[in-house]
């Protein structure tokens, strides 16, 4: 299948890169959520025939021939006869029958629309996991990879008057040198897991802007897609106004002398900012903050800065949770870090939704994200590269302007190779290349040269901003009461963050507290590490892992974990064990 796919993008159109502004505020958006009928495709029937070679994929299940009513030829589908799915939404939680599934399904929906002369038309996806193609009216508009970044098409020239036929196939089999790969510690939900929006803009229009502040001065690069002209930068609040020509580029530069209050997680201030070009207009909210590293603090606003952190995945509170479906599912995630007593967030372990980013911003949140180089991937392959630099050519594209995003991270948990400090290095260039403004990390493991020796080295460690180690002592190595004697040895003069920590534990299970997965000895785990950890002279932050229990295949035992990796500080339904109050309690000193 991975032939398949590569054949078939041959002739494809092409992605249009993102456009992080496009989804801002002032645009003529048009949702396209709801329910979307689903055709189950296990054999790859809709773009495959037995007789037809790998150089011609067919595109039946495309053609929606019942859409047409044509009745003339054998059609063995019907989307109109089949069962709907919710849009965003994962399939593995509205169906079980769907819950251990893992291979292609179809979606479609018809979309009406009614042409307005002088403008251009979007079709874009928050997210699809992991592969897919879509086609509208028969037309296959292009294909992406990747299952947490969002992606769109131009469909100017192929919407038509009245009803359309969108088709979408996705395909969420796990691959061995796909990002991630075969192996890995959450659930594999498949499906158009974020919001579907038809966008609409003016022939020339404001193609993506980027802002960075140095504590003194704002520069702007707008660019604008379709022609050149004039861009105006407008912030109320500061009373700015400028106007500036885009060059032969497209692009119009701006450097903006500001004296806005900085944002930060005591006072997420944002201010509201206008981009407009000809027609065109974009509405949004930004903060201004600085970030950097001196010696073993990390700088927020030029002063010293502890993150009080803690890990989440992309998964609902309650007792069937699935992906995140809109700010009410976000919010709930973030309200319980906030009573916690976070000031930062580590998104793990790929992208979160522009949902959770942006209301992180709003609530005060300092974020690290990152991309799924996640244990041991293929990093030998070329292939592999280029989709994972994409990923975070990706994330970047859509976050790049979001104060409360400090640290981008390449990869978590991987094995010390020649392959992979190379991959890794070469992403780490990469992202300074694009953003230099942000920290830049891995979360890297300490090794233990005796039960009472951690060592913390990696040649990583010369190519990132800070030290970020997950480390389990007291659950995958010794014992809580272990803490009380380890000796540390880290390398000096970069900030150490504790990017994971922690144990597992079902909650109202009591008992022992040397008893695992009892909710007192997962906060006697707690109580040491926090200890221990606390004595670390470089120590400038800490995110237990994690908040909330959540789905894994690799956690089958019976009566403890029932498919749930149970390390959350509050389990699947929001409650809290014993350990998020000694969490909450170090936090509030």
């Amino acid at each position: 299948m991975r032939r398949l796919l590569s054949v078939i993008g041959v002739f494809l159109l092409t992605v249009l890169p993102l456009m992080s502004s496009t989804l801002a505020g002032g645009r003529d958006c048009r949702p396209l959520n709801g329910r979307w009928n689903y055709i189950v495709d296990p054999m790859d029937t809709g773009i495959y025939k037995y007789h037809m070679t790998l150089q011609k994929p067919h595109k039946r299940f495309f053609a929606d021939r019942h859409f047409y009513q044509d009745k003339t030829k054998l059609v063995e589908y019907d989307f109109d006869r089949a069962p709907e799915l919710s849009v965003p939404g994962d399939w593995n939680t509205q169906s079980e029958r769907l819950y251990l599934y893992e291979g292609t399904i179809w979606y479609r929906t018809v979309v009406d629309f009614q042409k307005v002369a002088g403008r251009r038309w979007f079709l874009h996806f928050g997210a699809v996991n992991y592969q897919c193609m879509v086609g509208l009216n028969n037309v296959i508009l292009g294909t992406h990879k990747g299952g947490f970044t969002p992606f769109e098409f131009e469909v100017t020239d192929v919407l038509q008057e009245g009803p359309n036929s969108l088709v979408v196939w996705v395909n969420n089999t796990r691959g061995v040198s796909e990002v991630p790969t075969q192996n890995f510690d959450w659930w594999n939900y498949g499906g158009i897991t974020r919001d579907v929006t038809l966008i609409s803009v003016p022939e020339v229009f404001i193609k993506d802007w980027r802002m960075r502040f140095d504590g003194r001065e704002a520069s702007f690069d707008v660019s604008l897609d379709g022609g050149t002209g004039s861009v105006t930068v407008e912030i109320p609040e500061l009373g700015i106004k400028k106007k500036a020509c885009a060059g032969r580029d497209g692009v119009a530069h701006f450097k903006l002398k500001v004296s806005p209050e900085p944002w930060s997680p005591d006072n997420p201030r944002l201010y509201d900012i206008i981009l407009s070009s000809g027609v065109d207009r974009i509405e949004d909210r930004i903060g201004f903050r600085t970030v950097r590293v001196e010696g073993e603090d990390i700088l927020l606003n030029g002063k010293p800065v502890f993150l009080k952190g803690v890990a989440l995945h992309d998964e609902t509170i309650g007792t069937n949770p699935g992906r995140c479906k809109n700010k009410e599912d976000v919010k709930a995630l973030l309200e319980a870090a906030k009573d916690l007593g976070c000031n930062f967030l580590r998104l793990a372990h790929y992208p979160h939704s522009e949902q959770m980013v942006r209301l992180a911003e709003e609530m005060g949140f300092l974020l690290w994200e990152e991309i799924p180089c996640y244990w041991n991937i293929d990093w030998s392959s070329e292939e592999t590269y280029a989709n994972a630099e994409n990923q975070l050519l990706e994330m970047i594209g859509r976050d790049y302007n979001r104060a409360a995003v400090i640290i981008w991270s390449v990869a978590n948990e991987t094995p010390h190779t020649r392959e992979r400090l190379s991959f890794l290095g070469r992403l780490i260039a990469r992202t300074r290349e694009e953003d230099p403004s942000r920290l830049v990390s891995a979360a890297m493991e300490k090794k233990l040269t005796n039960p009472q020796h951690a060592v913390v080295e990696d040649e990583l460690i010369s190519l990132t901003d800070i030290i970020s180690i997950n480390q389990y002592i007291g659950w995958y190595n010794g014992t809580p009461a272990d803490c009380d004697s380890l000796v540390w040895s880290i390398p000096s003069g970069k900030p150490l963050v504790i990017s994971e920590f922690g144990g597992g534990a079902l909650y109202g299970n009591h008992g022992s507290d040397k008893e695992l997965f009892t909710e007192e000895y997962l906060a006697l785990l707690y109580r040491k590490n926090l200890e221990m950890l606390g004595k670390l002279p470089s120590l400038r932050g800490l995110c237990p892992w994690c908040l909330k229990d959540f789905r894994s295949p690799k956690r089958p035992l019976t009566g403890i974990q029932d498919d749930f990796n149970r390390k959350g500080l509050i389990d699947e339904q929001g409650r809290r064990k014993q350990a998020f109050f000694v969490v909450r309690d170090y936090y509030s000193k």
